[in-house]
């Protein structure tokens, strides 16, 4: 992924092909300082969710957003992330970029998040300002607000993949696996410290006087923190941009080292390797027949061609992604309903009654335990994705994969059965459990089949058979992150149903219970584990 010449300003990375002519780069061992910087993005990111949590639904409430339009909020971004995030991820894969395949789009990603949470927490105090008409800026505040909220979602869980597939490219193996371990430290922490924030006050602080509101100065801290976070992310470890063929094999050598017939093309986000790196596959094309690289790009770039190497996904791929829409569709059904549950279910308030009755106190009051809860839920996650490294020798990653989804059903099995503040809140420290194992270990098992991939490409190699193709794991990483969009689609689009059916909101962790429950017996029986 480097030019071996050792050019100044060109980083180099050492390449197995000095031992082994077939051999694939290696990246370098990371120092564990490049691991934190480039942890950080996932500490912004998850602190701007967190105000998301806490303040969307007093904004949208606060322009006059009609009930009828919450489901679309909810449910347009998920959509959006789920039939485009693999192109995001399989474009990253084949970008030529000088900076790198991954970080201009997280760049670019980062920037909408930002341009979201300016829309959605400034929008109507922009509106205002522009628009005198009292109809015309009801208008105009609610759809800039939806667009906000929707921008942020969309750009938020985009940005998730590339950050990953950004990891896989640059460590090794074992830094893999402990880069990812910092990535949920660091989101916990984020989400943490984005609700403690969120619980202030801030309308009656100096801070708050100055900006004006609070949503001004939650926009001025979470713009102050995301920017920070992604320098620091994008300045963290460098990245190799995506060679030419033509710059680095002869041309009378490509037709005889880089063929690739037209049936290797499609499968799952193939990536074709050559003697010092990555090579882009519509590039080596060039070598068995005389085409244009812009329209090979095209050619691979299709929607038809991408649905063709999703479909094509290798069944233990299938199984982990199946495993992860189980894992998020039970851990969003409890979080994405617990402040409610918490106001209506365990502190017995209503939220239908007039906001000056000792009902809807007594909710506001639940809703605001509940998000101490989350915060425990951030934290717990947090300590708990930094002693996972100590459980794998005893239990496995089958065992920690196990183990998230049985205490997350557990847990919230009880809290449905036997509501009570004390009891709930301790059991908060299960969904950390959760997050963590949602955010790590699924991750951890596509780099283990990579990594068994690309032996099996050298043993090959060695042997004089032709070397097979890797998957880019820029659409392995979209396709697993793919699930989160579409458990939310179930999630949004089911949960309320349910709720209406149910009449209560108890339905809500019962369900949550019953998913992962069954998410237990599928990571047991169907995920594929590596020794």
């Amino acid at each position: 992924m480097g030019d071996s010449s050792g050019q100044p300003g060109i980083h180099t990375y050492k390449s197995l092909a000095e031992e082994d002519p077939f051999g694939s780069v290696e990246p370098p061992k990371r120092p564990t300082g490049s691991l934190v910087m480039h942890s950080m993005a996932m500490f912004g990111r998850e602190f701007c969710y967190a105000v998301e949590a806490a303040y969307v639904t007093p904004v949208l409430l606060s322009v006059g957003l009609p009930r009828s339009l919450y489901s679309m909020v909810w449910l347009l971004s998920p959509v959006l992330g789920f039939l485009l995030q693999p192109v995001v991820g399989l474009a990253s894969d084949h970008c030529r970029a000088r900076w790198g395949r991954r970080r201009p789009y997280i760049l670019t990603l980062g920037v909408v998040m930002l341009l979201g949470m300016a829309m959605y927490l400034n929008g109507d105090a922009i509106v205002s300002a522009l628009i005198a008409d009292p109809r015309r800026k009801l208008i105009w505040a609610i759809s800039v607000t939806m667009i906000g909220v929707v921008l942020f979602d969309f750009a938020a869980d985009f940005i998730d993949g590339p950050i990953k597939a950004y990891l896989f490219d640059v460590c090794t193996h074992r830094d893999k696996e402990r880069g990812l371990h910092y990535h949920a430290l660091f989101t916990g922490l984020g989400g943490a410290l984005g609700y403690l924030l969120g619980a202030i006050d801030w309308a009656h602080l100096e801070l708050g006087r100055l900006l004006g509101t609070e949503f001004q100065v939650m926009f001025f801290l979470s713009s102050l923190v995301l920017t920070l976070c992604f320098i620091i992310h994008l300045c963290s470890i460098p990245e190799a941009p995506l060679r030419d063929v033509a710059k680095d094999i002869p041309p009378q050598q490509a037709p005889q080292d880089l063929a690739l017939s037209s049936d290797r093309m499609y499968e799952y986000g193939s990536i074709e390797k050559v003697k010092n790196g990555y090579v882009n596959p519509e590039l080596a094309l060039q070598g068995e027949e005389n085409k244009n690289p812009a329209e090979q790009t095209r050619r691979t770039m299709t929607t038809k061609s991408l649905l063709r190497a999703l479909i094509g996904m290798p069944p233990h791929y299938r199984c982990l992604c199946v495993s992860h829409l189980i894992g998020w569709t039970a851990f969003l059904s409890n979080m994405l309903f617990f402040t409610d549950f918490m106001g209506q279910i365990v502190y017995h308030g209503d939220p239908y009654t007039a906001h000056n009755s000792t009902e809807f106190l007594i909710y506001q009051r639940g809703v605001e335990v509940g998000c101490w809860g989350l915060c425990i839920n951030s934290v717990f996650s947090s300590l708990y994705s930094y002693f996972q490294k100590a459980l794998v020798p005893y239990i496995g990653v089958k065992g920690l994969y196990f183990m998230g989804y049985l205490l997350f059903g557990l847990g919230t099995g009880l809290i449905g059965l036997f509501p009570n503040v004390y009891s709930t809140l301790v059991m908060c420290t299960l969904f950390g459990v959760m997050s963590s194992t949602l955010y790590t270990v699924p991750f951890n098992l596509i780099t283990a089949y990579h990594r068994e991939e690309q032996e099996g490409q050298r043993q090959q190699a060695r042997g004089g058979g032709p070397e097979g193709s890797a998957r880019g794991q820029g659409v392995d990483c979209a396709a697993l992150t793919c699930m989160v969009q579409l458990a939310q689609i179930l999630v949004g689009g089911g949960l309320g149903l349910l709720v209406n059916m149910a009449g209560s909101v108890v339905v809500v962790v019962i369900t949550a219970s019953a998913v992962a429950l069954i998410g237990c017996c599928f990571v047991a029986l169907f995920v594929r584990y590596m020794d």
